[in-house]
């Protein structure tokens, strides 16, 4: 009844299980050792422990057993580290193996946690990363070709989101206004107005987002800007918005 008992509180681990002796042979294993590994019970039961490794690992076991019973060293007993396993069907997979030794009757017990799902999971996060990073260096790669030929233009060139503040600018925009690239982004588009044209203009973006009514994108007029300095200069200032991003681009020309 015992061994019953034992048996059904070893048959509910969540990893499977062996018990040795020290001539390697298996006296014991649960449930879960035969759905992991594709023996039976019987099948496992007076076989050398070597048949659930693969064969560059197995033939070196019982040499390492003999050591270790002739000198008392210990190289895995106690510890946990990730080995590779062989099925019934001649198949491997990474686990973790973890062994101790009972105190009185000397056998040797293994627990195995089969890896396969958790590296395949390890694995698919992997490959999403560099995908992301591909793809970052990728946008980069396309930033800077963009940045490259927006730097070409002869025109001052800046482009917003929806609550007005600088994403991009080109050189020429440093060149005409004064300020770095640094300085501009982050910054409101106002910072490039007149004061009485600044007060206002928060006013008008929010006016076009709230009824779509398009006053200046899509044309091109004579306003006044400002640079760093605070002195002011005619230009014709273009907008356009674009498709997809909403992001509103305008071009400069003093």
């Amino acid at each position: 009844e015992s061994q019953n008992i034992m048996s059904g509180i070893l048959d509910a681990a969540f990893h499977a299980l062996f018990v040795i002796n020290e001539h390697c042979i298996i006296q014991m294993v649960n449930a879960k050792s035969c759905e992991v590994f594709g023996w039976n019970k019987e099948e496992f039961i007076g076989k050398n422990i070597n048949m659930i490794m693969p064969t560059h690992v197995a033939v070196h076991h019982d040499q390492y057993m003999k050591q270790y019973l002739e000198t008392g060293l210990k190289k895995m007993i106690g510890t946990q580290r990730e080995v590779t396993a062989q099925r019934k069907d001649g198949s491997t997979f990474p686990c973790v193996l973890g062994l101790s030794e009972t105190q009185q009757s000397g056998l040797i017990c293994g627990f195995i946690r089969d890896l396969t799902e958790e590296k395949a999971h390890q694995a698919a996060i992997l490959e999403k990363q560099l995908a992301a990073e591909n793809l970052s260096k990728e946008l980069q790669a396309n930033q800077n070709i963009i940045m490259g030929i927006l730097d070409a233009a002869f025109h001052a060139l800046f482009v917003i989101n929806e609550k007005c503040i600088i994403q991009m600018v080109n050189k020429k925009s440093c060149e005409v206004f004064g300020w770095t690239q640094e300085e501009f982004i982050g910054k409101n588009i106002n910072l490039i107005m007149p004061d009485h044209v600044a007060v206002n203009h928060n006013h008008y973006m929010k006016h076009y987002l709230e009824t779509g009514v398009k006053n200046m994108i899509g044309t091109q007029r004579e306003v006044t800007a400002r640079r760093k300095d605070g002195s002011t200069f005619p230009c014709i200032l273009g907008l356009s918005e674009t498709q997809q991003s909403g992001m509103i681009c305008g071009f400069i020309r003093d």
